[in-house]
């Protein structure tokens, strides 16, 4: 049984989508007994018309909602212990919940994360995870917007994280991963990405193949599982794909629109249309991942339907049935011991 805490008041919509969508994940997942967070007046209405959702879950009414454009300091002051976002973070830290899930204010759900579950040991900064569609299917992407700028010692916490991640949302045995550089060449890039990649390269961790650098044109097509950079430079490749997508999609509503013959053929091929406007996108694979923290936090669009919601579930499911934080600790534990022994072994070499 996996246990899964929501934020029935995060997002755009509230509870008037998120219940829907959690009712939705739960037709997929049976198994899934959630607990509900929310205000009562807002939630109960919605609610009485899930009844099966209703049999498998626990309303927690609260006191508070933490609004979209809270700042995150403001939301930490007056929604700390009593609003729905506090308290299905807390649900997590206090083991009634494998993982949380909301579509609430994306600074405010960090931060309090952080302030509630902290980082796990020997992980300095916590780390957002985006799933990025490519022309092989999906990869991931981190960090998107966490942590702006990081030393080597981060990316290659970021790199265990992603690959623990990889694993346990793809299944993969042995993902690769690639950092993100100005180009391909080990001589390229900044001090920090290039000792990264030394210091990853010669761990040679088994749990995942250390591919190398990879440029941006690399993200699309899925070169690799894993792409790994610092918030700063991840979140502009997102916000640079989902503004792409929504151009080359203005762009064929605008060609098709210009003669009667190619409005009638847009009328034919809106649905193909519209299904490349949403594979192109990241913002549409919904479901980020606060990575690095004591406990599983899944993010989703604060703009996403019903359906939307349901994919934040179930990526939160994955999360918690395969053992994301279980094997983040694994890798990590592994790597220092390995760093320690290569340490230890260079000691030696210098003093004879």
């Amino acid at each position: 049984m996996i246990r899964i805490s929501v934020d029935l008041m995060g997002g755009d919509h509230g509870p008037e989508v998120v219940i829907p969508g959690v009712a939705k994940a739960l037709e997929r997942h049976p198994e899934i007994r959630f607990l509900l967070f929310g205000i009562e007046k807002s939630c109960a209405p919605v609610l009485a018309r899930f009844p099966a959702l209703r049999e498998a879950s626990t309303f927690v009414p609260c006191e508070v909602a933490v609004r979209m454009d809270d700042k995150p300091s403001q939301a930490l002051r007056q929604g700390r212990y009593k609003s729905s976002m506090w308290r299905a973070i807390d649900a997590v830290k206090t083991g009634d919940a494998d993982v949380c899930v909301s579509a609430g204010n994306t600074g405010a759900l960090m931060a309090m994360s952080k302030f509630c579950l902290r980082t796990m040991a020997n992980i300095e900064r916590p780390a957002i995870a985006a799933i990025w569609p490519t022309l092989r299917g999906e990869s991931i992407v981190l960090d998107v917007g966490a942590t702006v700028g990081a030393d080597a010692q981060l990316l290659i916490d970021f790199t265990m994280m992603g690959a623990a991640m990889a694993r346990a949302l793809f299944e993969i045995e042995r993902p690769t991963v690639g950092l993100l550089n100005i180009g391909v060449e080990e001589i390229k890039g900044q001090e920090e990405v290039k000792e990264a990649g030394r210091l990853i390269r010669e761990a040679a961790m088994p749990s995942f193949e250390y591919y190398g650098f990879v440029e941006g044109d690399d993200l699309g097509k899925g070169t690799v599982d894993v792409v790994v950079t610092e918030g700063f430079a991840g979140n502009i490749a997102l916000k640079t794909a989902e503004g792409t997508a929504r151009q080359i999609a203005q762009y064929l509503r605008a060609a098709m629109s210009r003669t009667l013959m190619a409005r009638i053929g847009y009328l034919f091929a809106r649905g193909a249309f519209d299904r490349l406007r949403e594979k192109m996108d990241p913002g549409k694979v919904n479901g980020g991942v606060f990575l690095g923290l004591n406990g599983v936090v899944i993010k989703s669009h604060g703009g996403a339907d019903s359906e939307g919601f349901a994919a934040a579930v179930d990526v939160g499911y994955d999360m918690a049935r395969n053992g994301l934080k279980a094997k983040i600790e694994d890798d990590l534990n592994l790597y220092h011991k390995r760093r320690s022994a290569l340490t230890l072994s260079a000691d030696d070499v210098s003093s004879n």
